[in-house]
C-alpha cells in the first residue's frame, strides 16, 4: 500500500544533532506516530489517511531506521524518547497527543514520564511496562518475531508476521502480510539498529515511574497479542492513574493494522473526547 500523497517530510535535530525524519499528514490536533521494533513510519500506512482527516499526523521514524539517520549504539528508552520529545518541541512546542505502538509505546511512556509538558494524551498499543512486571512470550515466539530462520530482511518479517498477526487473519487478509514483507525486503534494517533497539527494549523498565504519569491515558490491545501478552495490558492500567484499557477481541500484536477502523474510532473517542462507547470495555 502506498503512503498517502500531498504529506511533508520534516527533518529535525535531536539533542545530539542527529537527523530525524518525521512524516507530516493532515491537519488539526497534532498526533505523533511512533512505531515499533525495526519499523518506519510505513507501519501507519493503514491508518495515517484516515487519521489524517482529524490530526496532523506527525509519524517518526525512529533513530536508525527508515530515513532517519542512524548512530551507533546503544540506544536506550530515555534516548528514544528525547528524540520524540525533540520532534514535539520542533513541530509541536505547545504538546500533542502520542501513540506508540510496541517498543514505541515503551518509547511513548517514557516520554510522557521525562517531558510531561509535551504529551497532552498518550495511546498505548500493543506495549508493555518491562521489568519486573513484564509478563514474556513464548520463547519461541521471540525466535520467529526476531527473524526465525530468515535469511534475508524479507524472509526474517515473514517469519516475524506469523506471531505479529493474528493467524486467521493472515489466511483471509495476505495482501496486508505481503505489503509489509515487501516493504523490509527493500528498505531493510540496519542489523546494527535492529540489534541497538532489541537491547533498549531488553533494558526497558517504566515500573518505577508508572504512578507518576498524569497525561489521560488510553490502552489498546488485541486480545490475541502472542508477541505482548495481554496481562502486560493490565499491568499497565492498575498503575497509570485514570489509565483507560480497550481490547480488540480476536486481534494480534497488530491490531491497528488487523481493525483500522475500530482503532481509528477508540482513538476518536479519546482524542476528541466523543462519548465514551466502546471506550469503557
Amino acid at each position: 500500500m502506498d503512503w498517502p500523497a500531498g504529506g511533508e517530510l520534516r527533518r529535525v535535530l535531536a539533542g545530539d544533532g542527529t537527523a530525524l525524519a518525521v512524516h507530516v499528514l493532515g491537519g488539526g490536533r497534532p498526533l505523533l506516530l511512533i512505531p515499533g521494533l525495526g519499523t518506519d513510519h510505513h507501519a501507519f500506512v493503514w491508518n495515517v489517511g484516515e487519521l489524517s482527516r482529524d490530526f496532523e499526523c506527525l509519524v517518526l521514524d525512529q533513530r536508525g531506521v527508515g530515513l532517519s539517520e542512524a548512530t551507533p549504539g546503544p540506544y536506550s528508552m530515555e534516548l528514544l524518547a528525547d528524540d520524540a520529545a525533540a520532534v514535539l518541541r520542533h513541530s509541536a512546542p505547545g504538546g500533542a497527543a502520542v501513540m506508540g505502538v510496541s517498543m514505541g509505546g515503551m518509547v511513548a511512556l517514557h516520554l510522557a514520564h521525562r517531558h510531561p509538558g509535551l504529551v497532552s494524551e498518550l495511546v498505548l498499543g500493543c506495549t508493555g511496562p518491562g521489568g519486573r512486571l513484564a509478563v514474556r512470550a513464548d520463547p519461541e515466539v521471540t525466535r520467529q518475531l526476531l527473524g526465525g530462520d530468515g535469511r534475508d530482511p524479507g524472509s526474517a518479517y515473514r517469519a516475524a508476521s506469523t506471531v505479529l498477526y493474528e493467524e486467521g487473519f493472515r489466511q483471509q487478509h495476505p495482501e496486508v502480510v505481503e505489503d509489509a514483507v515487501r516493504w523490509r525486503a527493500r528498505h531493510p534494517v540496519r542489523p546494527s539498529v535492529f540489534q541497538a533497539q532489541w537491547q533498549a527494549i531488553r533494558h526497558h523498565d517504566a515500573g518505577p515511574f508508572l504512578s507518576q504519569l498524569r497525561a489521560p491515558t488510553l490502552l489498546l490491545h488485541g486480545s490475541a497479542d502472542l508477541v505482548m501478552p495481554p496481562a502486560n495490558a493490565l499491568a499497565i492500567q492498575e498503575r497509570v492513574p485514570g489509565a483507560r484499557l480497550s481490547w480488540l477481541p480476536g486481534r494480534g500484536h497488530m491490531f491497528f493494522q488487523e481493525d483500522p477502523a475500530r482503532t481509528h474510532r477508540l482513538l476518536r473517542q479519546r482524542l476528541r473526547q466523543e462519548p465514551a462507547g466502546e471506550l469503557a470495555g
